[in-house]
């Protein structure tokens, strides 16, 4: 490696939870920790360094109303990589961004096709809306569209129970997730409730989104499996909102959402104790704004993860569980760089000193 422009990283490499190196180098867009013999036009910066931070349930190319244009869906990505996001678990869109894909600033997104949801149990045109007879076939599509993932809506209101209620028979959700599982994708599902979760659980889901209706009862099932959850804590925030809007018409309704987010803490903590995996995602997109993974970071550590636990979760763990490297020799240099240790303080992660994508620096 010689004859390179090299960007110089030096200060404190947190490479993973226990392991911290002094510096590393970026030549051709990859990591180094040898120093490169030969390197001109040296650019250093200095400071704490992470892996680029993960939301895993964001929803690039969605608005209020549904699929938003190629315009407003870069905004979307161009908001989460000033945050330090910059590998994102799109947990369903109905627009097709794959142009993103060819773009060195943006981030990198590993998408799960659109949301499939039951008939008028979902929000208006977010979704394919289906029967259960026809979950299989939209699994499959899906399979193929994604990036190894795809997303159920496994409950949503009833509007004749006036209450949450599963959206899919068991056997129906059990043929579509061995479907997928054969086409070599992993599935997850929305679910608020208690009552979706047993059977998406044995039926062999790989992960749950939300999961405010984790009870201790099931708890040692998901931790047996290995299910992992995606709180969304920043958008489990909004239920009393929601609540209110139901009160005259879904009396029922809006006392369970109340009671999910009055638990929401407990919840995450118990799953956390349990040893069930929980990573970081803030369902930005649809109502959300983006760029709040730092948040989210810090509402997990409220809950009473531990903060290393919690960087994990949206670091070192969460590019481990999703498949991608993270600040390993010879990976992409996605980095993001703070002021201080973020271990000692996750707030730090609100306030980037530098985000560098693919070897460059951003902004």
């Amino acid at each position: 490696m010689s004859d390179h422009a090299v960007l110089h990283v030096k200060g404190r490499i947190l490479v993973g939870p226990d392991e911290v190196r002094d510096e590393l180098w970026v030549v051709g867009g990859r990591i180094c920790y040898d120093r490169p013999a030969g390197a001109r036009d040296l650019t250093t910066v200095t400071g704490w360094a992470l892996p680029g931070l993960v939301d895993a349930h964001c929803h690039v190319g969605l608005g209020t109303q549904g699929p938003v244009d190629a315009d407003a869906a870069e905004k979307q990505a161009l908001t989460d990589r000033e945050a330090g996001t910059l590998l994102v678990r799109d947990a369903g869109s109905p627009s097709d961004t794959r142009w993103i894909d060819d773009r060195e600033d943006l981030p990198r997104i590993i998408r799960a096709g659109r949301h499939i949801a039951r008939t008028r149990r979902y929000i208006r045109d977010f979704a394919h809306e289906i029967e259960p007879d026809e979950l299989v076939a939209h699994v499959t599509q899906e399979a193929r569209r994604g990036d190894g993932w795809v997303k159920l809506v496994g409950d949503w209101i009833d509007r004749d129970l006036g209450d949450l209620a599963a959206c899919w028979p068991r056997e129906a959700v059990a043929a579509a997730i061995a479907e997928a599982h054969r086409l070599g994708a992993r599935v997850t599902a929305h679910c608020f409730a208690e009552s979706s979760l047993r059977d998406l659980v044995e039926a062999g889901i790989d992960c749950i989104e939300h999961a405010t209706g984790l009870t201790e009862e099931l708890i040692p099932l998901f931790a047996e499996r290995g299910v992992a959850i995606v709180p969304t804590l920043v958008n489990i925030a909004t239920f009393p909102q929601l609540a209110a809007g139901g009160d005259t018409k879904y009396p029922r309704w809006s006392a369970h959402m109340r009671r999910l987010y009055e638990r929401r803490y407990d919840t995450v903590r118990g799953a956390h104790d349990a040893g069930i995996p929980v990573y970081v995602g803030t369902d930005a997109g649809g109502s959300l704004a983006h760029g709040l993974v730092a948040a989210e970071v810090a509402e997990l550590v409220a809950a009473g993860i531990p903060p290393v636990d919690a960087l994990s979760a949206t670091s070192w763990g969460a590019r481990a569980w999703l498949g991608r490297p993270g600040l390993a020799e010879g990976a992409p240099a996605d980095l993001v760089v703070y002021e201080a240790d973020p271990r000692a303080d996750v707030r730090v992660l609100a306030a980037p000193r530098r985000v560098v994508l693919r070897g460059q620096i951003m902004g």
